[in-house]
């Protein structure tokens, strides 16, 4: 398995604090089972603008450590980028990176509101030849009442990433229904843990597997665990599967409502 989004470089993002912590959740997705860890650090403009040099280092610096040690997992530079008009200019400046040097660019969006320029952005990208991957969708509140977002994001090539916390209510019942929603709907193509501290999220992701597995099937969860990211760190297409659209029902709204 690749963990398609983690915060594991220390002191630069709200994720690792130290070094010390960067090898023990390094440890703990080895355990967790994953042979690949793709290194998204938050990059959001005036606030973490660690350039990708200084990152490009502390991944080979890690990397090197760990062979130092015996330890095969193999790490990759990635971002997660707040989405932002600049996005290209900070991408061609190397201020910011797409995931592995590749054609795929991770972004995420503010969580209670959806941004007035989301298609300028992506069309941006697009116009670039790159490919849009929209983090932990399920996540959004905005998303959550209107789900159809998605499928029309999808439509419109961007891939997406859902939080293997999600199943397991890590954020929320609306997220958890919602995630769920979305595994069934052929409307995930990669899952990260988005783990930010030790003795959290990787210690479940057995439990999360099992229960997005009863969900989608074991050929389906090997394509978003390993498959996919794959082709992506290879910088190769994926070809996903045509998207089931849906809404939500009256039931279904109000139980979200009460759940806020």
């Amino acid at each position: 398995m690749i963990d398609f989004h983690t915060h594991i470089i220390p002191n630069i993002d709200d994720g690792s604090r130290s070094v010390e912590e960067t090898f023990n959740l390094i440890k703990e997705a080895k355990e967790a089972g994953f042979e690949g860890i793709i290194l998204t650090s938050h990059y959001i403009e005036n606030y973490y603008e660690t350039d990708a040099p200084e990152r490009d280092v502390w991944v080979k610096a890690i990397s090197d450590s760990l062979k130092a040690k015996g330890i095969e997992t193999n790490l990759y530079l990635g971002n997660e980028i707040y989405i932002s008009a600049n996005i290209m200019d900070l991408l061609i400046n190397r201020k910011a990176s797409t995931i592995n040097n590749t054609s795929y660019v991770l972004f995420e969006m503010p969580l209670n509101a959806e941004p007035m320029n989301l298609y300028d952005v992506i069309y941006s990208l697009q116009e670039n030849k790159l490919v849009p991957v929209l983090a932990h969708p399920e996540r959004y509140s905005f998303v959550q009442k209107e789900p159809e977002l998605i499928y029309d994001l999808i439509q419109k090539g961007v891939l997406m990433q859902a939080n293997y916390g999600s199943i397991l209510g890590q954020y929320g019942e609306n997220a958890k229904m919602i995630v769920k929603k979305f595994l069934e709907n052929d409307m995930i193509h990669f899952l990260g843990s988005d783990v930010h501290r030790q003795n959290s999220i990787y210690k479940k992701i057995p439990q999360a597997l099992e229960e997005i597995r009863k969900i989608i099937g074991e050929e389906k969860l090997e394509k978003l665990t390993t498959t996919n990211p794959k082709l992506v760190l290879a910088n190769k297409r994926i070809d996903i599967e045509e998207p089931e659209e849906f809404s939500l029902t009256f039931k279904e709204k109000l139980m979200m409502h009460l759940k806020k």
